[in-house]
């Protein structure tokens, strides 16, 4: 079992980075794919970034890539996502997910626990 818990999100002006962590417990954090997905009002949950067990093998969602960068520090039971010139349209909730896989899913059934979420208002 895996508990998740987002931090870091709030209201930032467009081209503003922001830099969301999600602190995990449990023992088997490390050997466990994470993911960051987000929400916007009215819209599916959407795969913004990815990374395997250790951070090696990433994958992000094809329009995000550039600016969105995720990592992970498996001594510290953590796995940020940095976004930078943020846009009006990255408005969401971000949530972080654990898939018990070493390597990253791209589906949402392949996430096995979620945090809470934490929202990021960009004004333009």
């Amino acid at each position: 079992q895996v508990q998740l818990v987002e931090s870091g999100g709030g209201l930032v002006q467009a081209g503003d980075s922001l830099r969301l962590s999600c602190a995990a417990s449990g023992q088997a954090f490390s050997t466990y794919a994470m993911g960051w997905w987000r929400q916007a009002p009215g819209r599916d949950l959407e795969l913004v970034a990815a990374c395997n067990w250790n951070g090696g093998d990433t994958h992000y969602a094809e329009s995000l890539k550039g600016r969105f960068i995720i990592s992970r520090d498996n001594t510290k039971n953590t796995v940020s996502l940095q976004m930078n010139s943020l846009k009006s349209e990255d408005t969401a909730v971000y949530y972080c997910a654990a898939d018990r896989c070493s390597n990253y899913g791209t589906k949402l059934d392949d996430y096995d626990y979620w945090g809470q979420g934490t929202q990021v208002t960009v004004s333009s």
